[in-house]
């Protein structure tokens, strides 16, 4: 599978008010989804809050708060060790499971419009190969028949309507309103991991290989379907989060730096900055802007 051991910590900060159009109060909190051994943790202004118990594998993917609401996903084994993982969501600390453990699920992001809660992931369908999904309120619907591995990464509701990120065989994909559109053409592998829409405009962060099997990846910024590279193929790279203030196109990543070291970066409006020096693995995988 792609992607796990990129998503690990997904931010959101609430600010009390609607996330398609945020504007600052007075109080800003900061909030984390993630992980510590076997827990699944979230944390709010750096003070963790475990929800599990230890006694099974369990990883937060996403976080989104409404109100006082604090929704989580992310998935839990259904038993010991080699057991499938079931998909879950957690709201203020309380689970629901998405998946019943007959198949591996997972739950990669959630988000919340009104009384809604939508949560992206995937199923294992027949066999081994995963089907990408959304559910809605718990009920799901299949993004793709199962005939390739797929899996939704990301989603994002603006109104009516409801986009969802990721990949099915070697395209990346978006979908709206469950009608899936092509990002890439397939003759190479590619995949994306987040979207953002604002207004008609809907942006997507992920990564295409430069070449065949074997290459690299370069990281890619898609508006409307159209590709902009952020990164040029001598160096590995990869955009996993996308974020859109104003003008301005934030995306965060990685690209290989020394050798093999993996740095992590930010863009803004195609242009990176460094985050870290190189000297060892990093990777950001989350972004968010607020009041500059």
């Amino acid at each position: 599978m792609r992607v796990l051991q990129f998503l690990i910590l997904s931010t959101f900060l609430f600010l009390g008010c609607t996330p398609e159009n945020p504007t600052p109060t007075t109080q800003t909190n900061v909030y984390v989804a993630g992980y510590e051994g076997n827990v699944a943790k979230i944390w709010k202004n750096g003070v963790a809050t475990n929800l599990t118990n230890g006694s099974k594998d369990a990883t937060a993917w996403s976080v989104f708060v409404l109100g006082t609401d604090v929704y989580v996903a992310g998935e839990e084994r259904f038993g010991g060790s080699g057991t499938k993982r079931v998909a879950k969501i957690w709201k203020n600390g309380v689970a629901t499971n998405l998946t019943n453990g007959s198949n591996e699920g997972h739950a990669y992001s959630v988000y919340v419009s009104g009384t809604d809660v939508y949560v992206a992931g995937n199923e294992e369908g027949n066999g081994t190969t995963e089907v990408a999904k959304i559910w809605k309120n718990g009920v799901a619907t299949n993004l793709t028949n199962g005939s390739i591995n797929a899996s939704a990464h990301s989603v994002f509701v603006l109104g009516t309507d409801v986009y969802v990120a990721g990949y099915e065989g070697n395209f990346a994909k978006i979908w709206k309103n469950g009608v899936a559109t092509n990002l890439t053409n397939g003759s190479i592998s590619a995949d994306a991991y987040s979207v953002f829409v604002l207004g008609t405009d809907v942006y997507v962060a992920g990564k295409e290989r430069f070449g065949g099997s074997g290459t690299r990846w370069v990281a890619k910024i898609w508006k409307n379907g159209v590709a902009t590279n952020l990164t040029n193929g001598s160096n590995e790279g990869e955009a996993y989060s996308v974020y859109v203030s104003g003008t301005d196109v934030y995306a965060a990543g990685i690209e290989g730096g020394n050798g093999t070291t993996e740095v992590a970066k930010i863009w803004k409006n195609g242009v990176a900055t460094n985050l870290t020096n190189g000297s060892i693995n990093a990777c950001a995988n989350s972004v968010f802007v607020t009041n500059n």
